[in-house]
């Protein structure tokens, strides 16, 4: 006999997770918000531990294995054997001969820890009890995007993710904001590791040393843009480009031990570490938003980021992206105030935000305002048919096929979540054929009709209901509910 969800435990599993499993709505109960509930009491269920994935020491260790085999090409190629200079300005692409050589190790290392973790991740998504959990992490990891866009950034995200954001997604806010602006991943990813303060010793040292084809080291400003555009403030808040540059110099000297200039700054730091290297860091006060910070070398930047965590601003930016991610394109409006003020009177509470948002009862509306985006949708559709693990080159097929790889987001804001980005003819056409493959996955003798009441429970229409009777084979049926407007939605 087929278990029936009820309206609350299917929306809960569907809106606020990745949806149900086979007999998971027999354990979950009639109660859904409860289940979600459970999970933010318990911060563990957001963890991912498997001591097969690498670690930001693994990912330094093959980046700078990387570096010496392109920088051995480089030297191979050069008709004069002319040693090449000690500038340490970044992976560069190898030129001329060494260009036509196929890759070498350290290259795939840095591939395969990427897909470690991407496979990791599918099958966490697509198996674990609490995925209201998976989902918060994901919603975080996007919000703090750190991608691979790159061999030098490929290794980075999942170990990021793991490593940053899964530990903090039930802490405070401030937390997870220095940890996710000052891991490794995101300093790479965002340049900063090669930022040096144009009044910092070593820039000193190095203009005094620039001829005219070598200029000395410079400021970079992407991760401090980044943080007051997307991770923060946001655009709306009236920041300056002063303020960026102030808040960049106070980033410098935050750096990752990559490559022989940065390695010999930081011979005592621990590997796969974030490092500050006072010879990197701008000294001086720095002035931002109206406020000033005192020269405090390493706490500088800390002390700015709480700041930045703690401004009233920030909560708006993060209450409307709560809401819109789980409950509309365009939330409510008391659903968002009531999220800025939780954010505000905790001080940046991440459980007791979640909280609020699954007690709200705009949260259990019973209209799907939310369009799947291709990761919300694949792994929906691998849970509801009990799939536990897809081939790894069927599994990157399908992400590229849908447009939406993990880990790979086309910029800094992450992937968007709104219904316009995503519900393209093409893209729509794309989701009808993965919806026949996984049919196909489903064991023979299965009923269409028991399959879908036992995924939504009261949200199946009768409209959908039809279309599975009057379908030509059990698979067809299947792959028709796979792509109903109810599914699609959460």
């Amino acid at each position: 006999m087929t278990y029936t969800p009820s309206a609350a435990t299917a929306r809960a599993a569907a809106r606020f997770g990745f949806g149900l499993r086979p007999g998971e709505a027999a354990r979950i109960g009639a109660d859904g918000r409860a289940w979600l509930v459970d999970q933010i009491a318990r911060p563990a269920s957001a963890l991912l531990s498997d001591a097969r994935l690498g670690s930001s020491a693994d990912a330094v260790a093959a980046l700078n294995a990387y570096r010496e085999q392109q920088a051995a090409e480089r030297q191979s190629a050069r008709p004069d054997g002319q040693q090449d200079g000690q500038r340490d300005s970044g992976p560069m692409a190898p030129s001329g001969a060494a260009a036509a050589r196929p890759a070498a190790r350290p290259g795939r290392r840095l591939q395969a820890l990427l897909f470690d973790d991407t496979e990791a991740r599918v099958h966490r998504a697509v198996t674990t009890p609490d995925s209201f959990s998976e989902r918060w992490v994901q919603f975080w990891s996007n919000h703090f995007t750190v991608a691979a866009r790159s061999l030098p950034t490929t290794p980075w995200p999942g170990v990021f993710e793991r490593e940053a954001v899964r530990p903090r997604v039930f802490g405070r806010f401030a937390d997870l904001l220095k940890a996710s602006v000052l891991h490794p991943g995101m300093l790479v990813y965002l340049d900063q590791h090669q930022s040096v303060g144009p009044g910092s010793p070593l820039a000193q040292r190095a203009g005094r040393r620039a001829g005219p084809d070598r200029d000395p080291p410079g400021l970079n400003e992407n991760l401090a843009r980044e943080v007051l555009e997307l991770h923060t403030l946001g655009a709306q808040a009236g920041y300056s480009q002063a303020d960026v540059t102030e808040f960049a110099r106070a980033l410098t000297g935050w750096t990752v031990p990559i490559g022989p200039r940065i390695q010999r700054l930081a011979r005592d730091a621990e590997p796969g570490r974030a490092v500050f290297i006072e010879a990197l860091h701008e000294p001086g006060r720095r002035t931002l938003l109206g406020r000033s910070w005192r020269e405090t070398g390493a706490d500088q930047a800390t002390a700015i980021l709480d700041h930045l965590a703690g401004h009233p601003a920030t909560a708006q930016r993060v209450a409307l992206k709560v809401a819109r991610h789980f409950v509309a394109d365009e939330p409510p409006a008391a659903l968002v105030s009531r999220l800025e003020a939780d954010f505000r009177r905790t001080g940046g509470d991440l459980a007791s935000l979640a909280r609020t948002l699954v007690n709200a009862p705009e949260a259990f509306d019973a209209e799907l305002r939310k369009f799947k985006t291709p990761n919300d949708f694949l792994l929906s559709s691998l849970r509801a048919a009990g799939v536990t693990d897809l081939p790894r080159a069927e599994l990157r097929a399908t992400f590229e096929q849908l447009g939406q790889i993990p880990f790979r987001a086309t910029s800094p804001r992450g992937w968007a979540d709104t219904a316009s980005e995503w519900a393209a003819p093409d893209a729509v056409l794309k989701r009808a054929e993965w919806a026949q493959l996984v049919a196909g996955l489903i064991p023979a003798g299965t009923d269409p009709a028991a399959f879908a009441t036992g995924n939504l429970g009261p949200a199946l229409t009768e409209r959908t209901a039809t279309a599975l009777r009057r379908a030509g084979s059990a698979r067809q049926a299947i792959s028709l509910f796979l792509m109903s407007p109810e599914f699609q939605r959460r």
